[in-house]
């Protein structure tokens, strides 16, 4: 599968992040009760039997092809995973989603130093107003070590999203999804050996279905940014923050402030005239192209 349009792929993450947010309420629903690296285990653990018996019927190419840059993005995903189960456990649901869509504020700058994509002057008042929403939301005297750990699991995202870039185009994202869980494994086990907590396994079908549903949202992310330019379609990934303030609302009782709504809407109204750009700038684009066709000499 190919996403051919801005529209199309900003449309797609917009349906995982909302996903995402259901991965997120089902890790705070088990709080503090589980130990970090146990139920990280957990979800990398499920991932992998989700995925392997979808790999082995559908293989496309080795489970080895790109093995670099799939470790690579494990134990990126690893660090970021660990740290989430801190930040979410620790902030209101829609708190901790607003630090972690920093991400796509994160991937514009890393984009045009590593990739050369060029930033439109709109990308960047889109990217400075989200950014200022989220500094409305979280407010700077209330940074503490949850808020930090939401920091890195935007860094993580960000860095993974434009690492997508590096792993081979034939690729089904099952194999993608499968390599990133289990190339990072080993050392997720490491961890909880070091960890040393008794093992309890009461607590992996939630980790199973936090796994699922992230397993949704990286394959939208896949599939978006592997086709369209990252600078086009990151202030896509603002949508989930709504997600949030409605599932933190039902599910925790989490009652958003004055702040939230007003760094909300700071965030939202760039990602809706940013789209609209688009694709008007598609629409164009495509005119002049059919256009030129028929107005081009015959042969």
């Amino acid at each position: 599968m190919k996403v051919t349009s801005v529209g199309a792929a900003m449309l797609l993450l917009i349906v995982g992040n909302l996903i995402a947010v259901l991965s997120d309420a089902l890790i705070k629903s088990v709080g503090n009760e589980v130990p970090i690296f146990q139920f990280v285990f957990y979800r990398q653990l499920s991932a992998v039997m989700i995925l392997l018996p979808v790999y082995l019927l559908t293989k496309q190419s080795p489970l080895m092809d790109g093995f670099k840059w799939h470790a690579v993005r494990a134990h990126v995903w690893l660090t970021g995973a660990t740290f989430m189960v801190t930040a979410i456990s620790s902030l209101p649901l829609a708190t901790a989603n607003a630090i972690f869509y920093a991400a796509p504020l994160l991937m514009l700058p890393l984009a045009a130093i590593f990739f050369g994509e060029k930033l439109s002057a709109q990308s960047i008042i889109a990217a400075v107003m989200g950014f200022a929403g989220v500094l409305v939301i979280i407010r700077p005297n209330q940074i503490d070590w949850a808020a930090l750990s939401a920091l890195v699991v935007a860094i993580t995202l960000a860095i993974n999203n434009l690492l997508i870039r590096k792993l081979p185009k034939n690729q089904s994202v099952t194999h993608t999804l499968l390599m990133t869980n289990l190339a990072g494994i080993p050392v997720s086990l490491l961890l909880v050996l070091i960890e040393g907590e008794t093992w309890d396994w009461s607590s992996f079908p939630v980790a199973a279905g936090s796994s699922l549903f992230i397993m949704i949202y990286a394959a939208t992310c896949v599939l978006a940014y592997r086709s369209i330019e990252s600078n086009k379609i990151a202030s896509a990934e603002y949508s989930g923050l709504i997600g949030a303030v409605i599932v933190g609302f039902i599910w925790f009782g989490e009652v958003p402030d004055v702040f939230m709504a007003i760094g909300t809407v700071m965030i939202v109204l760039p990602l809706i005239w940013l789209s609209k750009r688009e694709r008007k700038k598609q629409k164009r684009e495509q005119a002049a192209k059919e256009h030129k066709h028929n107005h081009a000499p015959a042969a």
